[in-house]
């Protein structure tokens, strides 16, 4: 009994961290891979700790926005499930791990990346806006996407920073309008599923707006990764090519499944998704292949 207890609060406070969110932070291992530095021992392992330490910081932003949207999740039908709004976890408690979790991070960026202020300065950064975000700029239209999109690009750089490489500005280019593609696709089916009472910045949206801005984002995604691909063709050699069917296949079903009855919510849709999954595990393996085995 005691056991069970104690499992069932430790899926309280992993939801209150949401984990499942921590799949987002696997962008932090782009520049690993395509720099090919994937199979040396110390780049691998550095990328893994700062996907942890990255990790840690994400969740402390979580619970600091659960802490101050509170009242307002307990009267949501979807987020009135969260610990804190459900009471299942304390503020107290929250704090705490919010204290632990910054431990966590603190100790990882002190003893595995010593004196590398730029990676002080990414966490630092994406700690810092996400904060202003969660007390203010979500309120303010487009803004409260740019800020959501600039924690992708930031994923990308403290990566890149980990392994001491330079990332294509292509592909910064590519991810920063696929994370605005996601950010807009989000609130346009928020705006439909739940309406402007869901969130205060949907009221300066409408549907229209969204539609249009959400697929100039998707066009133009495509067109960056192409010129990427194109890019590293004398590198890579035309077999990266074929990547760009894939990814055109993965945003297609991504675009269905959110025309379909879904929040829109990113993590839930390709989590939720086995074509998604399938395809880009398809993807994953073709990038490896070309990165790493000789054909």
């Amino acid at each position: 009994m005691f056991l069970e207890i104690r499992r069932r609060t430790m899926r309280e406070y992993l939801k209150l961290m949401r984990v499942k969110h921590y799949i987002k932070n696997l962008l932090i291992c782009v520049p690993l891979i395509f720099s090919k530095k994937l199979l040396q021992d110390s780049s691998f392992f550095d990328t893994l700790l700062g996907v942890l330490a990255f990790s840690m910081v994400s969740s402390v932003i979580y619970i600091i926005n659960d802490i101050n949207d509170i009242e307002k999740d307990r009267s949501h039908p979807k987020k009135k499930e969260r610990p804190l709004a459900k009471g299942t976890v304390t503020i107290r408690s929250a704090v705490l791990l919010i204290l632990f979790l910054f431990s966590v991070t603190t100790l990882l960026e002190v003893f595995v990346f010593k004196n590398s202020l730029g990676s002080w300065a990414v966490l630092f950064l994406y700690f810092f806006i996400n904060v202003a975000y969660s007390y203010r700029l979500k309120n303010i239209p487009i803004v409260d996407v740019v800020i959501l999109a600039m924690g992708y690009i930031l994923r990308i750089y403290y990566g890149a920073v980990i392994v001491n490489v330079e990332v294509s500005a292509w592909l910064y280019l590519t991810v920063l309008s696929l994370a605005f593609f996601l950010g807009f696709g989000k609130r346009r089916n928020e705006l439909i599923k739940r309406g402007t009472s869901h969130r205060a910045v949907l009221k300066y949206y409408t549907k229209e707006y969204l539609d249009k801005v959400m697929y100039i984002f998707l066009g133009i995604t495509l067109v960056f990764y192409s010129l990427w691909c194109e890019g590293m063709v004398s590198m890579l050699g035309r077999s990266i090519l074929f990547t760009i069917p894939v990814v055109i296949l993965v945003i297609l079903r991504y675009t269905l499944v959110i025309e379909m009855d879904s929040d829109g919510d990113p993590v839930e849709v390709v989590l939720g998704d086995k074509i998604i999954i399938i395809l880009s595990m398809l993807y994953i393996i073709m990038i490896l292949t070309i990165l790493y085995i000789k054909v």
